[in-house]
Formats: C-alpha cells, sequence, structure tokens
C-alpha cells in the first residue's frame, strides 16, 4: 500500500496566536469543527508573530491546567472544598495566554512521509495528532482516528 502523509492529511485547521488569551482557545476548541470522521478538533496549531508552528493546545492541555496547581503537590481532590477553588481556578485558567499551556516541542510530519511510519512514531508516543509542517509553518495535521477511519473504512 502507497499512502502518505499528503493523501490523508486535514488541510483545513485551526490556528492560535501564541499571544492570545486561553478563553479563546477555550470557545474555538468547543465550536470546532467536525471532520468526516464524525471526530470533533480538540486541539489548535499555535503560531507566532509571523505564522511559524510553535506548539499545540488541547483539549486536554487546558483542562489539566484548570486544576489548582495545590494538587500537585499530593493533596487529594477529595480534601478540597471544591465550591470557591472551582471559581478561583477558572478565573485563574482564563488570565493566562495560550504559550503557558501549550505543548512545546511537537514531533511534526513532512508530506512524502509513509503513513505507517506516521502510525509507528504515533502509537509509539502515544500521540493523537501530528502537525505536517513545510519550512517550520503547518500545511497540514494527521489524526490517530483518521488513520485508523483511513485503513478500515
Amino acid at each position: 500500500m502507497k499512502t502518505f502523509v499528503k493523501d490523508i492529511m486535514v488541510t483545513e485547521f485551526d490556528t492560535i496566536r501564541s499571544d492570545e488569551p486561553v478563553e479563546k482557545a477555550i470557545q474555538m476548541i468547543l465550536h470546532g469543527k467536525v471532520r468526516e470522521t464524525g471526530d470533533k478538533t480538540a486541539s489548535l496549531m499555535v503560531l507566532d508573530k509571523v505564522t511559524m508552528f510553535v506548539g499545540i493546545i488541547t483539549m486536554a492541555d487546558i483542562l489539566y491546567h484548570l486544576r489548582p496547581t495545590f494538587l500537585n503537590y499530593g493533596i487529594k481532590g477529595e480534601d478540597v472544598s471544591w465550591t470557591d477553588q472551582f471559581d478561583i481556578a477558572m478565573r485563574t485558567l482564563k488570565e493566562k495566554q495560550v504559550s503557558q499551556l501549550m505543548s512545546r516541542d511537537i514531533v511534526g510530519a513532512s508530506i512524502d512521509e509513509h503513513l505507517m511510519v506516521i502510525l509507528d512514531r504515533m502509537v509509539k508516543n502515544k500521540y493523537h495528532r501530528l502537525p505536517v509542517l513545510e519550512g517550520g509553518k503547518p500545511i497540514g495535521i494527521v489524526y490517530i482516528t483518521d488513520i485508523y477511519y483511513h485503513f478500515f473504512s
């Protein structure tokens, strides 16, 4: 089978600048596009001021940072009164910029890589998506769900 990244990559994807407020990323993901596979966008490619790729912000990144930082120090969530803590956590999250939450050092793909190479990279590293980059700029994205759909539909 000769299937390459260029054959299945999604070329219509959402981007956000790294200096944008997290609130904008929240809304963009909340109202994201639904792809042919029925999967909804759960991430945004992050660009700098000159549209170079600098990272990805995902629904999981946002939810991770919604958690109060004291939970990272061994305090159990069951021992906390969440009535006020949730409002504080939400307010703190929305005051941040995308650059403070995004995942950096993302491994990308190129359009001429074979799909099995990309699948291997994604499975071994537990990636759900890989940006397709050309000259440091995003030109597409490959989702593991789209690979699955492509192979088995």
